[in-house]
């Protein structure tokens, strides 16, 4: 049950980097969407003190890869799991049902590894089996991808969002992360944990990212249009929420269609029941259309200003702003650096990137609680804590 950004976070999901990222190179990262070539070991020690600050309040914390592994002892989730992996229109029928047939029969925990980490031309077990007939292998090389890695995993936001006692499997944009939502998708469907669990949005609608999405407040879901959220899944979102009971109004929210600013969340994340940390550059132009259900219709009103459309829609006399000053250098540094990524772990409380020191300040000048985590390689992928985590339980708020 998740109602809100900042309700005491009792569950996460997050995903500890693992050897999808040492599939990183000078050559490929700018098409795997990383800005460099992170120290993949040095980025799971700071993954695990996230995880560890996180459990020292009292967060229960899954792993991804653990309950994927578990999933994945479900047949179902085998067939699906390898379905979305191995491409025939890619690698022709007959490399294809080969290596089909391969992870239908290995362990659980390897084809985890394969659909998460990937698997090359040189990795591939069927290799001189098919050698000879297939002209795909035979043109490859060996350090192409039969399977590819999936190095923004980690970020767990973007591919599952709770609304409610609801899970969206989301449709994501770029061609890098689409098979994403298939790993999301058959843990929601076959773990024994979310059994029973109730689907929001089919993730085979128009793109919709969860870095997107935020929970202003029980009923009030504001979601971000730009880069990565068209302003078809924006509505389509808006519309599965209103016929599922699980909003009232949902803001729409344009912003620039730039890699600084791909999500919503990497400009303003909530921090408190009433306040949001928001850059400074875009606090008196973010705008808002509001969208509301009118019985089999949806009514739409604006634009006008963020701040005003939020606490009209939260039911509060207005929503505070916290920013980084007046520095504009410093702003757009701590910006880029995810200074606006938080994740707040109760009301008033949040975790934080450390070195974004002057937005850190300015929270905490504001009465907020910052948690501080290194991430000098987490944030190589461009994107911060809120980012590297999906809330599955929130104690509602009062």
């Amino acid at each position: 049950m998740v109602d809100s950004e900042v309700g005491a976070l009792r569950t996460v999901m997050l995903h500890r980097p693992g050897a999808e990222l040492q599939r990183l190179t000078p050559r490929n990262n700018d098409q795997l969407l990383f800005d460099g070539v992170p120290w993949v070991s040095r980025a799971q020690e700071e993954h695990d003190a996230f995880a560890e600050v996180l459990r020292g309040r009292g967060v229960e914390v899954l792993l991804l890869a653990e309950v994927l592994t578990e999933a994945l002892a479900v047949d179902a989730a085998r067939a699906v799991g390898v379905a979305a992996a191995v491409d025939a229109l890619r690698l022709g029928h007959g490399l294809a049902d080969a290596l089909s047939a391969h992870l239908l029969d290995v362990s659980p925990a390897e084809l985890a590894d394969v659909l998460t980490a990937g698997m090359t031309f040189d990795e591939l077990p069927v290799a001189e089996r098919t050698a000879g007939v297939s002209l795909v292998r035979r043109m490859h090389h060996g350090s192409d991808f039969v399977v590819d890695p999936l190095p923004n995993l980690m970020f767990t936001r973007d591919s599952s969002v709770w609304v409610g006692d609801r899970v969206a499997i989301t449709s994501l944009a770029l061609p890098a992360r689409r098979r994403e939502t298939s790993l999301t998708d058959l843990i929601y469907a076959h773990h024994p944990r979310f059994a029973g669990t109730a689907r929001a949005y089919g993730h085979a609608q128009a793109p919709v990212e969860g870095g997107d999405v935020l929970l202003l407040a029980p009923g009030v879901l504001a979601i971000g249009v730009g880069e990565r959220t068209t302003p078809a899944g924006a509505e389509s979102f808006a519309r599965s929420a209103f016929a599922d009971g699980l909003a009232h109004t949902v803001l729409a929210v344009p912003i620039a269609q730039e890699r600084a600013s791909m999500h919503l969340d990497t400009v303003c994340t909530m921090v408190d029941r009433d306040a949001v940390v928001m850059y400074p550059a875009i606090q008196d132009t973010l705008s808002a259309f509001t969208i509301r259900a009118d019985g089999d219709h949806v009514t739409v009103a604006g634009p006008a200003p963020f701040v005003e459309a939020a606490a009209d829609a939260m039911g509060i006399d207005k929503l505070r702003v916290i920013d980084t000053g007046l520095d504009p250098v410093t702003a757009e540094r701590e910006q880029w650096d995810d200074g606006n990524n938080t994740l707040a772990v109760a009301p008033g409380v949040v975790v934080a990137y450390e070195r974004n020191v002057r937005t850190n300040a300015r929270l905490e000048d504001a009465g907020i609680e910052v948690l501080p985590i290194a991430g000098s390689e987490l944030g190589s992928g461009r994107g911060g804590p809120r980012c590297m985590s999906c809330p599955v339980s929130r104690d509602p708020l009062d």
